[in-house]
């Protein structure tokens, strides 16, 4: 299991693809993505745009781990097109990925063995130009300190590159609340700040 701090990869920006079978074209996009929803946002977009094609399947993976993971064939053959995609994200060992593979009918039947070649190469092309970066698994800390602890509580937060999720104040003797994403090894700078 990765322990936070560590490294995963993923995709720097959006990728596409092509491939040609027998008339077919298998069109690939790659998008880095990190929810559910933005997934779910995607492929309507996709749906839209690509209305017109006969099957648009897919396959994802999310977190460090590259779980949860899905893979949908949208209408080929069991297992034909989303588990060739889902299996080039885990050759290239890729999280936070949305593959999609928008086929064009070209007439002539591929069997299951063209199918299965077809929908990997497809994405297997995109991910080639794509342009791929390491993440950093990061943890969530809160923070909830005294208005006099600010400074401080600032300057770590800008030492440890932590990210602010969320702000707020309120009443009380901890009236400054801070969420914040951090690597494991600035999390104990973070909370050391708060002494």
């Amino acid at each position: 299991m990765m322990s936070p701090g560590q490294l995963y990869k993923t995709l720097e920006a959006p990728c596409e693809g092509l491939y040609k079978e027998k008339g077919s074209r298998f069109l690939s996009f790659g998008f880095p993505v990190s929810t559910e929803e933005e997934i779910r946002r995607q492929l309507g977009l996709m749906k839209k745009k690509y209305f017109d094609a006969r099957h648009i399947c897919y396959a994802y993976r999310l977190g460090p781990e590259g779980e949860p993971w899905r893979a949908n064939d949208n209408g080929e053959p069991a297992s034909t097109a989303g588990k060739p995609i889902l299996g080039q994200l885990i050759s290239f060992e890729l999280s936070d990925v949305l593959m999609v593979v928008v086929r064009y009918f070209g007439g002539i039947k591929l069997g299951t063995g063209g199918l299965i070649n077809a929908y990997r190469a497809a994405a297997r092309d995109a991910l080639a130009h794509a342009a791929i970066v390491e993440k950093r698994v990061l943890e969530t800390v809160t923070l909830q300190f005294s208005y006099d602890r600010t400074d401080k509580v600032m300057k770590a937060v800008h030492d440890t590159q932590a990210v602010i999720v969320e702000q707020s104040f309120q009443e009380g003797p901890l009236p400054c609340r801070l969420v914040v994403k951090v690597p494991v090894p600035g999390s104990h700078v973070l909370l050391s700040s708060l002494e």
